[in-house]
C-alpha cells in the first residue's frame, strides 16, 4: 500500500536562486505547495472573469454560481457584522473563495495547499492582524477593552484578562488547525481506502468482495470530503466575520 503521508510532501517544482532578507535567507524556489496557490488564484480570477463576462438579466450557470457564492459571503458578512460589513466584504470574501478553490481543487491534484499547516496559519495571522489593524483603527487604544468585558466584578478581571488575552492569541492557531486537519484528515482518510481497493483486488472472491466495499467508501468518502471542503472554507468566512465584529463593535463588548 502506498504511503498516504506521501502526497504531503513539499517539491521543488522550479529552482530559484536564494536571496538573503535581513540576515534571513529565503528560498525563492517554487515548490508544489507554492503552484497549488498560485493554481488556485489563477482560477478565481479567470472563473470570475467567465462568470461575469456576459452579465445577463437572466444568469446562466456560470454566473448564477458566482453570484450565489458572492451573495452568500454577503448575506453573511451583513448578518454578522451588520451595516459596516459591507466595508469588510471584499476581505471575507478574497479569503472565503480562495480557501473554497483551494480546497476543491485538491480532490483533483496530486497536492492540496490547505493541507499544509504553513499555509493555514499564514491565512489564520492574515485574518488576526487585520482585526488588530482595524480594532485600532477604529477605537484607538479602546481597542484593549476587548480584554475586559464590561458588567464584570472588578476582582474577576485579574482571572479574566488573561483568558481573554490567550483566546485572542491563540485565535490564528484555532483557525489553522481547524482548515489543516480537517482537509488533511480527509486526504489520508481517502488514500488509505484507495489502497484497500488495489491491495484486496488481488486476493481472490473474499478480495473482490473487501475490495468492492472500500471502493463503496472511497466514493461516499469523496462526496463528504467535497462537503468539508466547502464547509471549512464557509467556517473560516463566520468566524473571520465574528473575530471583525468584536472589534467593530467594541462598544457593545
Amino acid at each position: 500500500m502506498a504511503d498516504p503521508m506521501h502526497q504531503f510532501q513539499i517539491q521543488k517544482i522550479v529552482e530559484l536562486p536564494t536571496v538573503t532578507v535581513l540576515g534571513q535567507a529565503i528560498d525563492l524556489s517554487i515548490t508544489n505547495s507554492v503552484a497549488a496557490m498560485m493554481l488556485a488564484a489563477t482560477l478565481v480570477i479567470a472563473f470570475y472573469v467567465l462568470a461575469s463576462a456576459k452579465q445577463a438579466v437572466v444568469p446562466g450557470r456560470l454566473q448564477s454560481l458566482g453570484e450565489m457564492l458572492y451573495g452568500l459571503v454577503n448575506g453573511l458578512t451583513e448578518s454578522i457584522i451588520g451595516h459596516d460589513g459591507k466595508k469588510y466584504l471584499p476581505f471575507v470574501f478574497t479569503l472565503f473563495i480562495f480557501v473554497l478553490f483551494a480546497n476543491i481543487q485538491g480532490m483533483f491534484l496530486v497536492f492540496t495547499a490547505t493541507s499544509q499547516i504553513a499555509v493555514t496559519l499564514t491565512l489564520g495571522l492574515m485574518v488576526i492582524l487585520t482585526v488588530v489593524a482595524v480594532g485600532f483603527a477604529k477605537n484607538g487604544l479602546k481597542f484593549f477593552k476587548l480584554f475586559a468585558p464590561s458588567g464584570v466584578p472588578w476582582p474577576l478581571y485579574f482571572l479574566l484578562v488573561p483568558i481573554e488575552i490567550l483566546s485572542f492569541l491563540i485565535r490564528p492557531v484555532t483557525l489553522a488547525l481547524r482548515l489543516f486537519g480537517n482537509m488533511l484528515g480527509g486526504h489520508v482518510v481517502l488514500k488509505i481506502f484507495a489502497g484497500f481497493v488495489v491491495a484486496l483486488g488481488g486476493m481472490g472472491v473474499l478480495g473482490w468482495a473487501g475490495a468492492a466495499l472500500a471502493l463503496s467508501s472511497v466514493v461516499a468518502l469523496t462526496a463528504l470530503e467535497f462537503m468539508v471542503a466547502f464547509l471549512q472554507a464557509f467556517v473560516f468566512a463566520v468566524l473571520t466575520c465574528v473575530y471583525l465584529n468584536d472589534v467593530v463593535h467594541l462598544d457593545s463588548h
